[in-house]
């Protein structure tokens, strides 16, 4: 029931807030903020009582739900999900603070800032294929209402171009699911089951194990998880909403609501569509290199800081998809590395982004210019998270990136050598627009209009403290979290190299 508890407390406290009488703002505010700290406290105890030894399911709880169609409460964890658990639970308390000058609808804000996060948790830990399709439909109400009411001046916009790009994707993900679902057997004993049907996609001879029909089912759910990453080319709803969503929402935008979709690919179409991820992984692989060039590219063209940071995001999320593509373990494991490192050091860029906009209104890199002088604490912070984000060996954002390469150098796709060598552009591109944004915002002259700059405060370093010490300890100590999930990658890798030998795609 533990995992039960994390995922629903967030709703109690929903419940809980809306109860506040009206203009007590500050009482919801730390009502829910107290309410975010438990789910990050359970998030915790299971990351350091997890069984590394074993690639099974732990924290395991399944009731029946409806039961004529084999649809279960089923829930639980493995290091796939162990760590993009606590990174949402981590991010729940530092987006709460993050939004303390939140003065419109503060109430509202904040119940729907919690059923986002019970939607969050939910989709991490669900092992029913419905289930799992609730909860990730269950994040797209509060966003948009989040981005579409709290948002800046083309939020409306933003709001129905993320609902609309994303309904999209879900309307052919409920197709696949519907298909699998109906190909696990027979009336009376199909089933919604995960594990189940993984195993069902693995048995020589089942309906579910058929090349033909993983290759279809892999595309539906594919493209609804590709919106979600985004990948190329159905990543234009990404920029305008996190332009416009207020900066509490644009991290949990880039650090968790990007990872459901990279981690929907590894659960479902390499896991449950072995068949399918071979037939498809050429095609993945060349996305992901478009996404790594033309997101690096797009980035270092941007003026308005938050888009640069944005576009960053489509280029950082292609070294993932990429590693994912390879089918190799040094692949896989830098692409799930890589989804808790971008989701950390994307929050941190996030976060920093609205400290400087509070002050200045405005996101203009070429309107700044020597903050350094006035905000030394603020650049140094700032530097760091750039630092990270271009892959500076000795922080975390190197180590995951460097893993997808070597996976995709040895991977299975075509022209993986050509295709891994093209990607490194990206790397030199990040470095060329990270770099000209420290100097342009923090070095030179300083901007006459910002000699009276507030130095960065106590209430936005707090939330930017964990971040960046996880920033450090995994760049230096990456096993922190690979060994949660290195169990887990083996198994993956091996049924991938399985069904490869039986269709003839290896030896």
């Amino acid at each position: 029931m533990l995992l039960t508890w994390m995922i629903f407390i967030p709703l109690i406290g929903m419940i809980l807030v809306l109860l506040i009488p009206r203009g007590q703002d500050n009482t919801a505010r730390w009502i829910t903020f107290a309410v975010t700290l438990i789910p990050l406290l359970i998030a915790v105890s299971l990351f350091i009582n997890y069984d590394r030894g074993t690639a099974g399911i732990q924290q395991e709880f399944s009731v029946p739900w409806i039961e004529s169609f084999g649809i279960n409460y089923h829930v639980g964890l493995d290091g796939l999900s162990v760590t993009l658990i606590l990174l949402t639970a981590l991010l729940g308390p530092i987006c709460i603070g993050a939004s303390w000058k939140i003065e419109k609808g503060v109430k509202a804000y904040m119940a729907l800032f919690l059923l986002l996060e019970t939607g969050m948790i939910g989709f991490f830990c669900a092992l029913d294929l419905f289930l799992f399709y609730v909860f990730f439909e269950l994040t797209l109400l509060p966003m948009y209402f989040l981005i579409g009411i709290w948002g800046g001046p083309r939020r409306e916009y933003a709001a129905i171009k993320f609902f609309l790009y994303t309904l999209f994707g879900s309307v052919l993900m409920l197709v696949a699911m519907i298909a699998v679902y109906l190909k696990s057997g027979d009336p009376g004993v199909r089933t919604f089951d995960i594990p189940e049907l993984v195993k069902l996609a693995k048995t020589s001879g089942h309906a579910l194990a058929d090349p033909a029909f993983q290759k279809w089912a892999f595309l539906g759910f594919f493209i609804g998880f590709a919106v979600k990453v985004p990948i190329f080319p159905f990543h234009t709803w990404l920029p305008d909403a996190h332009v416009e969503a207020p900066t509490a929402i644009s991290v949990i935008l880039a650090a968790v609501l990007l990872k459901m979709g990279t981690y929907g690919l590894i659960r479902i179409n390499v896991d449950m569509f072995p068949a399918g991820i071979n037939y498809w992984s050429n095609g993945l692989a060349i996305l992901a290199v478009i996404n790594i060039i033309y997101g690096s590219f797009c980035a270092l063209w941007q003026t308005d800081f938050k888009k640069l940071v944005a576009y960053s995001s489509i280029g950082h999320m292609g070294f993932v998809i990429l590693g994912i593509a390879a089918l190799n373990k040094p692949g896989i494991t830098g692409a799930i590395l890589q989804m808790f490192n971008h989701g950390v050091i994307s929050g941190m860029l996030f976060l920093l982004v609205g400290v400087v906009y509070d002050r200045a209104h405005h996101r203009d890199i070429k309107g700044f210019g020597g903050l350094g002088a006035k905000m030394p604490i603020y650049m140094g912070i700032t530097t760091l998270a750039f630092m990270a984000s271009l892959g500076l060996p000795g922080l975390s954002g190197f180590v995951g990136e460097a893993l997808s390469l070597l996976g995709a150098y040895y991977g299975s796709f075509d022209h993986s050598r050509l295709l891994t060598i093209l990607s490194t552009i990206g790397i030199v591109i990040g470095a060329a627009y990270f770099l000209l944004t420290l100097q342009r915002v923090f070095l030179g002259p300083l901007n006459p209009k910002y000699e009276d700059i507030e130095e960065i405060s106590p209430r936005e370093i707090a939330t930017l403290i964990p971040l960046g010490i996880l920033t450090i300890i995994l760049g230096v100590w990456p096993h922190f979290a690979i060994d949660m999930f290195d169990q887990n990658v083996d198994a993956i890798v091996k049924a991938v190299d399985a069904t490869s030998k039986a269709v003839g795609i290896l030896p």
